[in-house]
């Protein structure tokens, strides 16, 4: 793999925005084994969840050759890219780094992973990077991991199909990581989450985050392997059909 191979592209995006320094990290390591283009939001997009700009028209913005801005989601961001500003199909659709963790019920919120599933249903495999740590202390040790990481995914002879992975990156130094787990989502439950305040004027608001937060899982979760000090790395699917149950739903007679 060289970086003039045209397969050896990859889409670069994120949900912090342009300037956020994940998305510089992670476009410094896929450059170890290919050409980067980048096309990312013009501002912070988290907890945009898989949303699409409908309403209103998006504006494309080249910032050089290598990079644009899209004044909409992390989801515009990949659409955009793959069906107008290359010429080809990415090999790979990388999102992130992102700052903050995205395990657990997390996943169904994160403009992050918003990317990687876009890429998925457009037929690109893809990989969503996050790191659980929310300042950026240790954030720059993790190039070599990240680029190794890609590394060894572009050496696979294929990729699953409608599939895509959820890496979340410990928030400790690179050099103490103790490995990479295969994980399952773990179950995350916020308490408090949503509280009644009064602005400077006397009038009333709601504000959406704060609280605590249980977490629990399987001994295999992805919070577990975090907290252990490891990489956890989590093939995800679109299909959402809880198989177990159809037979059961089936029974319950729902025509009249």
């Amino acid at each position: 793999m060289t970086p003039d191979d045209p397969q050896a592209v990859f889409l670069c995006t994120n949900d912090d925005g342009i300037h956020a320094p994940g998305l510089a990290l992670l476009v410094e390591a896929a450059r170890a084994h290919g050409a980067v283009q980048v096309v990312a939001p013009d501002r912070q997009q988290s907890a945009s969840s898989h949303s699409l700009t409908l309403h209103r028209p998006l504006r494309l913005t080249p910032v050089d050759k290598d990079r644009h801005t899209v004044d909409g989601t992390p989801t515009d961001c990949v659409l955009v890219a793959i069906r107008d500003v290359l010429a080809s199909p990415p090999r790979f659709v990388l999102s992130g780094i992102n700052h903050g963790p995205n395990m657990g019920e997390d996943v169904l919120y994160s403009g992050t992973v918003a990317a990687a599933m876009e890429a998925t249903i457009l037929g690109v495999p893809a990989i969503a990077f996050s790191y659980t740590g929310y300042e950026s202390t240790h954030l720059d040790s993790y190039r070599g991991l990240v680029e190794n990481l890609i590394g060894e995914l572009l050496r696979r002879p294929g990729f699953p199909r409608e599939t895509f992975l959820n890496v979340n990156l410990p928030d400790i130094p690179a050099g103490d990581v103790r490995g990479i787990e295969i994980t399952a989502l773990g179950r995350r439950i916020y308490h408090d989450s949503l509280s009644r305040r009064t602005d400077p004027r006397g009038r009333e608001y709601l504000w959406i985050g704060g609280g605590t937060s249980d977490w629990s899982g399987r001994d295999d979760s992805d919070f577990r392997a975090v907290r252990a000090g490891y990489v956890s790395v989590t093939p995800m699917h679109l299909d959402l059909t809880n198989f177990r149950l159809l037979e059961e739903v089936k029974s319950w007679k729902l025509s009249p």
